[in-house]
């Protein structure tokens, strides 16, 4: 009996044995098989979504799917003007001078600006807008203006004229959301001929002069019709610039205009931007944008011991401390009775507006920072190159002696003056007053621009505009291009102050209650304080 038992045992033994070995063996096969069917299931699956063309977006392509990876925080899900898919642009023929300095390279260093925004959200807290008068063409414009609209401006005001008005020019800018072209027509000037302004005091010492005093008087009442259009569309500030000016946000968080003033106390009026001016460092500068790196600063933005310790070396034999203005630019809060006070300030009819100066952001000039600059500013004025003649013509120093060289020196001459004056050529110099705090770089604007240029947001935006205006825009551009180039103008000369009781609601709707009081009068472009003021200052 046991050993009966034990064979039973034994066979027992000996058959478990062999079924773990046979289920052992199946196993490994099953798990031999799974390791070799699932790579080449990834391997079929990777080509067929490759031969698909997949399910990711190219950064340099402007697509939906991908254009929240880079968007602004609330900002709308279109794409940047002018960057649709580059291989989506029918090559159409564009000549034009603009386009010179506006292409683009043919692979992009900078794809991501492809997924930048022009368009904001409602709720996007501030809405800035921005107006100029301008007679440039689109090769100053376009990086103008796509460079504050990368630093938060939604909206354009565009006083146009010359050049800017041409066809070429203006179906361009009109392709463009959130600009607003506003031509110089007869009907535009007869209805500021009619402005309030003419019969206030704070702008009648610059009424009926040639010149920068014209020009001064109609950008005044240009924002005068912005600021109704401002409050019109929502806006929350308004910034009145030149197409040389840029503003530079520094002191923010990130480098945005909207953050800068969404920082602004709520009781403060008016922001004030010390400027300051383009130091070229050559004679041949042909994109101040994209080659002016250096900058000299203003007098609030310098110790007084510094400013006033290296006046002399600063200036360089010229009139002032600055070539131009050194009173900056403001942006004011859009509210009920507010006006403009010049080209550099704002005011309002019933009260003293409270402003505030940034302690670090600047509105950056580009003046006379190519050489052509001194006879494109001769060539818009008719002032005679006498010295009394152009005090009536100029309200700066240095602009009266670069008109009187542009119109008697010979090219030659003018080059020489140009670079005793304007250019920074002595190496020594620079280093000391970048040392000392003067002069500064800044290459953010620079970056910027070059990076919207090699992108294709400029050349794009041209070969995507209309080809044709309408009728009525076509008029009205010929219309304005034709009357800025009489000199001088007698627009507002042969307005009859005091004959006309009629208003025209659509451009007064802020300004139609009567004066409150004495109003300040409009700040002109000011030079810095100059070394006979140092005592004064620093008492």
């Amino acid at each position: 009996m046991p050993a009966n038992h034990h064979h039973r045992s034994t066979s027992l033994l000996s058959s478990t044995s062999a079924s773990s070995s046979s289920s052992s063996q199946s196993f490994l096969s099953k798990l031999l098989l799974l390791l070799t069917v699932l790579p080449l299931s990834l391997a079929a699956l990777a080509f067929v979504l490759q031969w698909r063309g997949g399910s990711v977006s190219d950064p340099t392509v402007a697509t939906s799917s991908a254009t929240s990876r880079w968007a602004p925080r609330g900002s709308h899900h279109e794409v940047f003007p002018g960057m649709e898919t580059f291989s989506s642009l029918s090559p159409k023929s564009h000549s034009s001078t603009d386009c010179i300095n506006l292409g683009r390279s043919s692979s992009p260093s900078f794809p991501y600006y492809g997924d930048w925004k022009f368009g904001f959200e409602a709720n996007l807290k501030p809405k800035i807008c921005v107006t100029t008068s301008t007679s440039a063409g689109l090769e100053q414009i376009l990086p103008w203006m796509f460079y504050h609209k990368v630093i938060g401006v939604t909206t354009f005001f565009l006083f146009v004229e010359g050049h800017a008005a041409s066809p070429n020019v203006s179906r361009v800018l009109e392709s463009i959301p959130g600009v607003k072209v506003i031509y110089r027509t007869r009907e535009l000037e007869d209805q500021q001929a009619k402005s309030r302004i003419w019969n206030e005091t704070w702008l009648s010492s610059f009424f009926y002069k040639p010149c920068n005093y014209e020009l001064f008087v109609k950008q005044s009442l240009n924002m005068e019709m912005a600021i109704v259009m401002a409050r019109d569309a929502g806006m929350d500030w308004i910034l009145h610039l030149d197409t040389d000016e840029l503003i530079h946000p520094a002191g923010a968080s990130e480098y945005s205009l909207r953050q800068l003033l969404l920082d602004v106390p709520s009781n403060v009026d008016m922001v004030i931007f010390p400027n300051y001016e383009s130091s070229v460092e050559r004679d041949d500068i042909k994109d101040p944008f994209s080659e002016v790196t250096m900058f000299k600063k203003n007098y609030d933005h310098l110790p007084k011991d510094t400013y006033f310790g290296l006046y002399k070396e600063s200036t360089r034999g010229n009139p002032n401390y600055f070539l131009t203005y050194g009173n900056g630019k403001a942006t004011a809060r859009i509210q009920d009775h507010l006006r403009p006070n010049g080209a550099h300030r704002w005011h309002n009819y019933m009260k003293t507006p409270n402003e505030i100066k940034l302690e670090e952001a600047a509105v950056l000039h580009y003046t006379y920072a190519k050489f052509s600059d001194l006879t494109s500013r001769r060539d818009r004025c008719g002032c005679k190159p006498l010295k009394e003649d152009v005090k009536r013509c100029f309200m700066l120093e240095f602009d009266r002696a670069a008109f009187i060289i542009a119109s008697t020196a010979t090219e030659e001459e003018m080059l020489n003056w140009y670079r005793e004056h304007v250019v920074w050529g002595e190496k020594d110099l620079r280093l000391k007053l970048l040392r000392k705090g003067i002069l500064t770089r800044i290459y953010a604007p620079m970056a910027i621009i070059q990076g919207l240029r090699e992108s294709g947001v400029f050349s794009s935006i041209i070969a995507t505009a209309p080809t044709t205006l309408s009728r009525d825009k076509f008029l009205a551009s010929i219309d304005s291009s034709n009357s800025s180039r009489a000199v001088p103008s007698v627009s507002f000369a042969s307005r009859k102050i005091g004959r006309s009781t009629e208003h025209q609601a659509s451009a007064r709707k802020v300004l139609e209650i009567e004066a409150s009081a004495d109003h300040e009068a409009a700040v002109p472009p000011l030079s810095p304080p100059s070394m006979d003021n140092e005592n004064l200052i620093r008492e």
